[in-house]
């Protein structure tokens, strides 16, 4: 396994002016579509190589200011969510919840880094079906998982979840602490017989010198971008730093509309794309396409050619199929006790993830949100809160406990992306394994309470719950899946697509399933799994 030199995101310089401009049919050795937690790792992985290196990225960077931190402009205005518009099975419009910016969904993302768990690798059977194996195994990933987390800057404590998978070392960075509030959920939970474990966050603070630590601690993580760049998103971890290198390009306001084939349809010649509204194409040996579960499929189905007639890479018909995003539901327990916690994303719930005595089948994690305010409920229930001004929400909100329950979806083929006749993006998908989901909602309500009435004895818990619909795409996955069958997959184990000999994709369309944490720790520990590969493919 190869080091990772190269500047860190503590040292990244400022580009050269040529490195952030291209010319119409320009030549790299690699062109990386797409800046995420898949392409912008990517990036980072091959830019010490000295490999000439192209990431084109559809958005700008994301920019600093103000309006990173007013939940009401983020949460309520949606002032950095895309103009796409995608149409449902029923061909009925909707905006889905896209960010299109240098480093792509880890913009907004709540950066929670788990690994799956090492029985999510293999077969495993839901209520309502069949999770399938794997073509590789957790003990494959661990060691791209650790780099995944080192690179990450990932805090947590080994040993307090019971369903983790084993690890070669400790977490890299000590676990985040408690605030009162939550130190007092993480004991009740433990005197209910539960296990909750400090949550694996991916952000640049050093509690112990807390004067020079870039992260503050604040309320504006989960959903926002850090206006610090405090965050370990993929655009302060792998675009800057692989800026560093001279021989790394980063083309912004770059969209890819499709992908040209040799005559033999055997390799991607030309990538065609527009830039401001203005036609280019750019050519590189190797092709990596990392645009998203959704955006990755529509590409590929937009590339469709007489070799490729039903879209690139698709002569298995998988290209845009078994399309996941979880199972999950923004939860806001109000209580008498207030909750005046300011960095909430501390602590995690796994002891229900496979299963109980009363239910044999996998049900979830339970994680915390960032504290609730006033506009952000306003934003996840803007019909039950409409006539309710911010600040009397924000009083609700001070009594507030904010969890996230989140549960697998099972890779369905009728789940799918296609394309409408103009090129937009169709997402026909019908919810699965809600069973699964209810029961885990219905545990952690019992619980709360349980714990919580045994204090007030008149009052009620009252619950605040939004079940995340197929606009929620922070967390898709599937729809071109690995495998060692091209009849039944679209990637190798490396993945290379099955039908090219130079397109990869490295985002988490490769997710044969999805378990029920968050996708973005697997998503980048895959990235750099290939970008080794692709090292010791080019490099001689």
């Amino acid at each position: 396994m190869q080091d990772l030199n190269g500047p860190t995101w503590s040292q990244s310089p400022l580009p050269q002016t040529n490195q952030l401009t291209v010319s119409n049919g320009d030549h790299f050795d690699v062109v990386i579509i797409g800046s995420g937690a898949g392409g912008g790792t990517l990036a980072r992985v091959l830019a010490p190589t000295g490999l000439k290196i192209l990431v084109l990225e559809r958005g700008d960077w994301l920019p600093q200011e103000p309006e990173n931190w007013d939940a009401d402009a983020v949460f309520q205005q949606g002032r950095y969510l895309s103009k796409d518009i995608w149409t449902d099975k029923h061909g009925k419009p909707f905006q889905p919840g896209s960010h299109y910016f240098v480093g792509g969904a880890t913009k907004m993302y709540g950066a929670h880094h788990f690994r799956l768990r090492a029985r999510d690798f293999e077969e495993l059977v839901h209520v309502d079906g069949i999770s399938p194996a794997w073509p590789l195994r957790y003990s494959d990933f661990e060691p791209w998982y650790q780099m995944a987390e080192e690179m990450y800057h990932v805090h947590g404590l080994r040993g307090e979840d019971p369903t983790e998978p084993p690890a070669s070392q400790p977490y890299p960075h000590a676990p985040i602490s408690h605030e009162p509030r939550i130190a007092k959920l993480a004991e009740d939970l433990r005197a209910a017989g539960l296990n909750p474990f400090h949550a694996p966050s991916g952000v640049m603070l050093d509690e112990a010198n807390m004067a020079f630590s870039r992260c503050r601690r604040c309320n504006n993580c989960d959903g926002f971008p850090c206006l610090v760049h405090a965050k370990s998103d993929a655009e302060v971890i792998g675009i800057r730093p692989a800026l560093g290198q001279a021989t790394v390009s980063l083309l912004t306001r770059a969209e890819v509309k499709r992908l040209e084939t040799d005559p033999s349809g055997r390799t991607v010649q030309s990538v065609h794309l527009e830039r401001d509204g203005e036609p280019m194409r750019v050519s590189g040996d190797l092709v990596v396409v990392s645009c998203g579960a959704a955006n990755t499929a529509r590409l590929l189905l937009m590339s469709a050619n007489d070799k490729h007639p039903r879209g690139l890479a698709n002569g298995s018909d998988q290209v845009g199929r078994n399309y996941m995003f979880h199972n999950s539901k923004a939860a806001v327990a109000l209580s008498h006790e207030p909750n005046p916690t300011v960095f909430q994303k501390t602590i995690s719930v796994n002891d229900w993830y496979f299963g109980d005595a009363d239910f044999d089948f996998p049900m979830g994690n339970v994680q915390m949100t960032g504290k609730t305010r006033g506009a952000i409920m306003k934003g996840y229930a803007p019909i039950e809160t409409f006539l309710m001004p911010n600040w009397s929400m924000d009083k609700i909100a001070e009594h507030s406990l904010d969890f996230w329950v989140s549960t697998e979806d099972l890779p369905d083929p009728d789940n799918r992306v296609t394309i409408t006749a103009d090129g937009a993006i169709n997402l026909s998908y019908t919810p699965n394994n809600q069973s699964a989901a209810d029961h885990l909602w219905s545990r952690l309500q019992t619980l709360l309470d349980r714990l919580y009435l045994k204090d007030h004895l008149v009052e009620r818990q009252v619950y605040i719950k939004n079940a995340m619909g197929i606009a929620a795409v922070g967390h898709q996955a599937g729809t071109c899946r690995f495998g060692t069958d091209p009849s039944t997959s679209v990637l190798d184990v490396n993945c290379k697509a099955h039908e090219l000999d130079n397109l990869y994709v490295v985002d988490t369309s490769f997710f044969p399933s999805i378990g029920a944490v968050n996708p973005s720790l697997t998503a980048i520990a895959n990235a750099i799994r290939v970008g080794h590969h692709l090292r010791e493919r080019l490099v001689r």
